[in-house]
Formats: structure tokens, sequence, C-alpha cells
């Protein structure tokens, strides 16, 4: 059974910065892509990033673009979001994602498996 368990949401001041963290369990990690998304209440979903199997390609939304980070530990079965220069608007519950990438030179879309989610909030 595949599990995303995500940590390191809280509290944080406008213009500070978080980690959040996205262990994977019961899946090979090193073919999937990985992705974060969040949704802020009485809003849809949104994606905020992902990079591909072997970290060559990572994509962000442009609301977080600049300000945003994913990396992924292959070692460690764990995908990262460094968040700098928070904004209110960042308030959400972050979730992480996968996606299975069989070929490693195409880059997926879609998502697979969620975690569960974990909260941001942003203060003004």
């Amino acid at each position: 059974q595949v599990q995303l368990v995500e940590s390191g949401g809280g509290l944080v001041q406008a213009g500070g910065s978080l980690r959040l963290s996205c262990v994977v369990s019961g899946a090979t990690f090193t073919s999937y892509a990985m992705g974060w998304f969040r949704q802020a209440p009485g809003k849809e979903r949104e994606f905020v990033g992902r990079i591909s199997r072997n970290s060559f390609r990572v994509a962000y939304a442009d609301s977080v673009s600049g300000r945003f980070t994913i990396s992924r530990d292959n070692a460690k079965n764990t995908v990262y979001l460094q968040m700098n220069s928070l904004k209110p608007e960042d308030t959400a519950v972050y979730y992480c994602a996968a996606k299975y990438q069989p070929i490693v030179s195409i880059f997926p879309a879609g998502t697979d498996y969620w975690g569960q989610g974990t909260q941001v909030t942003v203060s003004s």
C-alpha cells in the first residue's frame, strides 16, 4: 500500500520560510514523479509544483515561481518543498502527490496517490 506522509506545516509570519517534507512508503520512489498541491478554504485544489523522478525536470505554478523550491532525496524516499517569502495568500493545506513515471524522458502530469495534507498558515 502506497503511503505519502507530509510534515513541516505550521504558522509563520509573512516573509518567513517553511520547509515541507513528504515521505513515501510502499512504492519504488525512484519510479515516481512527485508534486505538491494546495487547497485554501473555499477554493479548489491547485497545482504548486512537481519534480521528475530523476530531478532533471521541475515545474512551478506562476504564483510560487521564484519563492518555492522542490527537491527530492531518492535515498530517503522524500520530497521537499522549500517555501520562502511566504505571503498570507499562501495559506492552505498542502498536499504531496505521486505520479508513476515509467519513461524517464516523459514528465507526466496527473496524480496516482495523495498524502493527507499539512496545514500552512501565513499571518500578515
